[in-house]
């Protein structure tokens, strides 16, 4: 039987980063599509269905490809991840559906909203495959979706817009694409991994053995939380711009956000390409192998920041109507403050890494309650007074306790490692 031979982490991170690249670039290209063939309304419309569900689905998720792909000791099965996330998603799913109908959004919204869970939800399942890719160091088959993935989901949001002229459509072919990658390439990456493991292991339908969910649930839910709250430190700006400033403000302050994502394809490249190799250093009690590795993360993530403040600067208009109109480019001031944000971001991102390799999970919940709180307050504060402008400063003093917070939690997890019995999931 042939088996799947982990890569190195360079390749892994070659393979992660051109996936990455594409998926996130073809994810820009939607908005792009919507602001060119539509309107900042019609961005707004798009930006809020997924604000809406992001934290939902961030949340019923569990955060389970981060846990599976960091579970070094292999304490759960493929089956019980697998299991977990279909019932967990179909829960988002109701959740998503309840809030759709008693929103007061005009149908249409409303309509919107749902359609742009179902398309997460089957994203949800793809993802928990990426959880298997990832742990057995395989990421050449996740960026193979990703890169089938990308362009798919950008030409049937497309062409539903371009044909009926109606951003329902468009979301629809995304529901599509998404559907198509799961069943045509996902679960058949899954079945490959599995048919190279060990016996135990190479169940590839769903386990609902309760006291193993319990369990699995007890691990993982503090995860679930954060993530719901990195989600909501995002989004939080966009429902009170909705709120204050109306979709058209909204529109325009997303599609210059997710400038952002530039740099967030390198950070989420190499933290995922490097997450289960930090795992094992930290499992292993390797101490100097983990500072080691996690210091040349922080440090490429303060460069990617730098230079994106600095190309900012320098050109930050003309790229804003290059890519998208002129009426975006009178935010070029947005723009700079959104790159500092995003490059304090980028460093808080690997801290975020490393806590999680070192199976810190629970003092992540009171952490990013900080970070959420200080986004909330600081948009209530500041957009009323500033605008577009204010949000992007709410979020950068987010960025700054984020980063404040998690230096802490390294700095204990390394402490804790010189301590022969480190047992790293009952780090609080």
């Amino acid at each position: 039987m042939q088996h799947s031979q982990p890569l190195t982490l360079r390749r892994n991170f070659s393979w992660t980063f051109l996936g990455n690249a594409i998926y996130a670039g073809c994810q820009w290209g939607m908005l792009v599509v919507l602001a060119k063939l539509g309107s900042p309304e019609m961005v707004g419309k798009f930006t809020l269905g997924l604000a809406i569900t992001a934290p939902v689905i961030m949340f019923t998720n569990l955060q389970l490809r981060t846990v599976q792909a960091t579970d070094a000791k292999q304490q759960y099965l493929f089956s019980d991840y697998l299991g977990l996330r279909l019932l967990s998603t179909s829960l988002g799913l109701v959740v998503i559906a309840v809030i759709s109908l008693i929103s007061g959004y005009a149908w249409k919204t409303s309509l919107i909203i749902l359609l742009v869970g179902l398309a997460k939800a089957f994203e949800s399942i793809s993802d928990v495959f990426y959880g298997l890719i990832q742990q057995h160091e395989r990421m050449d088959r996740m960026a193979m979706s990703l890169m089938i993935k990308g362009p798919l989901s950008l030409l049937f949001l497309g062409m539903g817009v371009y044909i009926s002229g109606n951003l329902v459509w468009g979301v629809l072919g995304l529901v599509c694409a998404w559907a198509v990658v799961l069943v045509g390439y996902d679960i058949g990456s899954g079945i490959y991994i599995l048919s190279s493991s060990n016996l135990q292991s190479r169940r590839l339908y769903p386990r609902w053995h309760l006291k193993t969910l319990s369990q699995l649930v007890w691990l993982a839910l503090p995860m679930g939380f954060v993530m719901m709250l990195i989600s909501l430190n995002t989004d939080i700006p966009r429902y009170i711009i909705a709120g204050y400033l109306g979709e058209r403000e909204l529109g325009i302050f997303a599609a210059i956000a997710y400038l952002m994502v530039a740099g967030n394809m390198i950070v989420n490249a190499l933290g995922q390409s490097a997450s289960p190799r930090l795992a094992k250093y930290y499992a292993a009690g390797n101490r100097v192998a983990f500072r080691t590795l996690l210091v040349k993360l922080v440090g490429v993530g303060a460069f990617l920041g730098g230079m994106a403040i600095l190309l900012a600067m320098v050109a930050g208009r003309q790229i804003l109507t290059l890519v998208y109109r002129p009426e975006y480019a009178q935010q070029a001031n947005l723009f700079v403050w959104l790159m500092v944000a995003a490059g304090i971001g980028y460093v808080a991102s690997f801290l975020g890494y490393g806590m999680t390799a070192a199976r810190y999970f629970r003092i992540q919940m009171p952490l990013f309650t900080a970070v959420t709180g200080t986004s909330a307050l600081a948009c209530l504060w500041l957009i009323p007074i500033w605008g577009l402008q204010g949000a992007a400063i709410a979020l950068i003093l987010a960025a700054i306790v984020q980063v404040g917070f998690s230096l802490g939690v390294i700095v204990h997890a390394l402490h804790k490692i010189d301590t022969p019995h480190v047992l790293v999931e009952q780090q609080n």
